[in-house]
């Protein structure tokens, strides 16, 4: 019997608001208000995003992503400092007592990652699950993925890249040196991929969120009900967006 899931379509939004909307349903699932749920969102305007326990203005060059209208957050999982430009983002909130919760967290973003390799798969796009949390395509990262654990529920969210600006993202994050920034972006060229790079072709936001939708339904047996967040979390999102994620203190504060 498939598990009974909500699916929110929330388009595209700022950095500030998309980390407090992310937020307000984490607390809403734990809560009981709501039950699990998957979003698809993007970024508009880009943004960099860097993970709970980096330092902003180590890792981000903010007087470089003020000149090109880059917004800068402080996201609440960890990892390291992602570019969100042309991409397909999602997010799962459900709660640690649900069967598809693993306590472990490797096992976890291993079994939450296999919606993403089979939404991949609906495309024609042969992708694999590579520990601790990428999806890879030929040995090259098409996904990232970052989880916390808070309020008695999983937070896992990450990013399927359509298409990538490598050279953009060098110009805003911060590198020791020229020498090293040449061989930075050199390396991410080998190392990463987009959806554009292997089907040689441009492919949507919507024609991506769909498939990655089947295949999140079929990996994980879910029935996915589209609905729209509650107005309570939309209230709290834009109060969150406000009050922390847009401010100095949050983002500034290691």
């Amino acid at each position: 019997m498939a598990y009974q899931w909500r699916l929110l379509r929330t388009g595209f939004h700022n950095a500030f608001y998309n980390m407090g909307l992310d937020q307000a349903i984490l607390e809403a699932v734990a809560a009981a208000k709501a039950p699990p749920t998957l979003r698809f969102y993007g970024w508009q305007p880009p943004a960099i995003s860097i993970g709970y326990f980096q330092g902003m203005q180590e890792e981000v060059d903010l007087s470089a992503c003020r000149q090109h209208g880059i917004d800068t957050v402080r996201r609440i999982t960890g990892g390291g400092a992602v570019f969100h430009q042309s991409e397909v983002t999602y997010s799962i909130v459900l709660p640690f007592d649900h069967p598809l919760a693993d306590q472990n967290i490797l096992a976890s973003y291993g079994r939450l990652c296999q919606g993403i390799v089979a939404g991949l798969a609906k495309l024609g796009v042969t992708a694999e699950f590579a520990p601790i949390n990428d999806i890879v395509v030929g040995g090259r990262k098409i996904s990232g993925n970052a989880q916390t654990r808070k309020l008695g529920c999983i937070l896992q969210h990450g990013t399927i890249l359509l298409d990538v600006d490598v050279d953009l993202m060098f110009t805003l994050l911060k590198v020791p040196s020229e020498k090293a920034r040449g061989k930075a972006i050199a390396d991410v060229k080998e190392r990463v991929t987009s959806l554009s790079r292997i089907l040689g072709r441009t492919v949507s936001f919507d024609a991506v969120s769909m498939a990655l939708e089947q295949g999140f339904r079929e990996a994980l047996d879910l029935n996915l009900v589209v609905e729209q967040p509650s107005a309570a979390e939309l209230e709290r999102a834009e109060n969150l967006a406000r009050s922390r994620f847009a401010s100095e203190d949050w983002n500034l504060k290691r």
